[in-house]
């Protein structure tokens, strides 16, 4: 009882550590939607609530620093010691699912399409989904270049789709059929980001999602009210980030490259013809038609994507830069191209370094003994 005479309210006995936009995050809020649980149960709050996600108090229940997170009153677990909290969505939703199975839909925990789906989305689409919304210098996934993050994206929801079970209306609204699965609690936030994320990136709306899973989106969206209100939950957060300018300084999405083409993107398309040293799928490397010594081959990105010159490069291009460099060092070895004892490897950047293609290239320089300092 409180000091005015009131009865406090119980103490929930789970918390779950939550934002509205989060992705992962939703799909634990849709089983709790979907089985009614109450907030006396488990109650939702932002991670804030400990001081911020890498607040010491946060770190000491999620050492990731991430979210979700579910907090248990009692520790769980068997064995000599419990668990007070459970990090990850995946096992936060397994251990909501059995903790309340005698409540609401099971979510077919043991479906095999079930669980082969959310698999799918867990190890291949959410590690690189980052590369709809995150700024420059963060890895996505295994990808450092974010044009080949979006195309992996893009792959892996053409073999979830696969993955999906051809159907009319009469199979029921979910993926699995008639009942709700762990697969549309994973899939369908996700996809709430990918509809809103991939126009900004020139892909045609209608295209954003595949066949099958648009069908599916559109459908559980419009019949299932906790899907619908999980929609207006993370779409609704989606606009705040437009509104706050977040995509104003993303590669591919606010920021293009908008300059001319150059000489170097008509050799490229093979428009010019070039004595072609090496052809590789970001990179292609040519001789120079004007040698500045026995030996000059030019490396260029086939992309320019904003490097005009290596002053405009930034993290976006840390890939592309440390290919076209060991490319140059493996050209320089190259015997049959003229070159001998090493070579001189040089960047011109700008005017005053003597760039006259405003493509960024790597030169190439060997064949004889160079001085220094250059002229």
């Amino acid at each position: 009882m409180s000091a005015t005479g009131d009865v406090a309210p119980p103490t929930p006995k789970h918390t779950l550590y939550d934002m509205p936009v989060s992705n992962n995050g939703a799909r634990c809020r849709l089983i709790l939607y979907k089985k009614n649980i109450p907030s006396s149960e488990v109650s939702i709050v932002p991670p804030s609530a400990l001081g911020g996600l890498k607040s010491p108090e946060y770190l000491a229940l999620n050492p990731q620093g991430k979210m979700p997170l579910l907090a248990v009153s009692e520790t769980i677990g068997s064995g000599g010691g419990g668990i007070a909290a459970l990090p990850e969505s995946d096992t936060i939703c397994r251990y909501l699912t059995s903790k309340y199975r005698d409540v609401g839909p099971s979510f077919l925990p043991d479906d095999p399409r079930s669980n082969l789906i959310a698999r799918l989305h867990d190890v291949y689409v959410a590690p690189v989904q980052g590369c709809l919304y995150k700024p420059a210098g963060y890895p996505f996934g295994i990808h450092r270049m974010r044009k080949d993050a979006v195309a992996e994206l893009r792959k892996q929801l053409g073999i979830i789709d696969g993955a999906i079970e051809e159907g009319g209306e009469t199979d029921g609204l979910y993926l699995c059929g008639r009942e709700v699965s762990l697969a549309d609690a994973t899939l369908f936030p996700t996809m709430v980001f990918v509809k809103y994320m991939l126009p900004k990136f020139d892909v045609p709306e209608n295209e954003a999602l595949p066949p099958k899973i648009g069908a599916w989106f559109d459908a559980v969206k419009e019949g299932d009210p906790d899907f619908a209100r999980v929609y207006d939950e993370v779409h609704g957060a989606l606009e705040q980030w437009d509104a706050n300018g977040r995509w104003d300084t993303i590669w591919m999405a606010g920021v293009r490259d908008a300059a001319p083409e150059t000489i170097f993107d008509k050799i490229v398309a093979g428009d010019i013809p070039a004595s072609i040293v090496r052809d590789e799928k970001d990179l292609l490397a040519f001789e120079d038609i004007n040698p500045a010594s026995p030996a000059h081959v030019l490396v260029i990105p086939k992309d320019r994507a904003g490097l005009s010159s290596l002053r405009e490069s930034n993290p976006e291009h840390i890939e592309i830069l440390g290919k076209l460099l060991v490319a140059a060092g493996e050209i320089a070895r190259d015997e049959s191209l003229g070159f001998g004892d090493g070579a001189r490897i040089v960047i011109n950047d700008g005017k005053d370094g003597g760039q006259e293609v405003p493509h960024l290239h790597v030169h190439v320089l060997g064949g004889r003994e160079l001085t220094w300092p250059p002229g």
